[in-house]
């Protein structure tokens, strides 16, 4: 894969229920991947002006540029937000990544975990995810998974730990712009 290919991502819910759809995520291509983060079989996206569809059918279009990444068999993935005031990092603990062609799924488990510019770290959504714990009947195994997740997602985000590399954000953004504007 030598160039950035288009791609949608479909968030759902433990019942299966459809979450929210990016319809437009361009693959950042392996040749231009941090080796670490091919090292990692890392999947990276990037979107910009992306239409999002939400479960009940409104739709909106994201007004700032974004790089998702998602790590094998993690049970998280990471968005990082491209702001004036820096990099935000918004990260969803989920299922791990399945991929069919080229649309990408994953189960939201509700918690999220926020790295602010100015690098303070927020978990949010707690409330959420154990309403929705009781509501869909978690099971043990998956109440394990995201504990699992959360922590290793935290050992990440505190250690400084790839993709949590401000650099490396703006390099794969920039990589896109050029290829967006033929090249240049």
């Amino acid at each position: 894969m030598d160039k950035f290919t288009p791609y949608v991502i479909k968030s759902f819910k433990h019942d299966g229920h459809l979450h929210r759809m990016w319809l437009t995520n361009w693959r950042v291509p392996q040749h231009i991947l941090h080796e670490e983060h091919q090292k990692m079989g890392m999947m990276v996206f990037i979107n910009s002006q992306t239409k999002i569809q939400e479960a009940d059918g409104k739709e909106w279009v994201s007004r700032i540029p974004g790089v998702s990444f998602f790590i094998p068999k993690m049970w998280f993935n990471i968005v990082a937000l491209m702001e004036e005031a820096g990099v935000r990092y918004y990260c969803n603990v989920a299922s791990p990544l399945y991929v069919n062609g080229r649309v990408l799924t994953y189960i939201d488990y509700d918690l999220d975990v926020i790295r602010m510019p100015d690098r303070t770290v927020h978990i949010v959504d707690q409330e959420e995810y154990e309403r929705h714990k009781l509501h869909y009947h978690y099971s043990t195994l998956v109440e394990s998974k995201v504990k699992d997740g959360l922590a290793a997602l935290l050992a990440l985000v505190n250690g400084d730990k790839p993709p949590f590399q401000d650099e490396t954000v703006i390099y794969y953004y920039e990589e896109w712009e050029k290829h967006k504007n033929g090249g240049v």
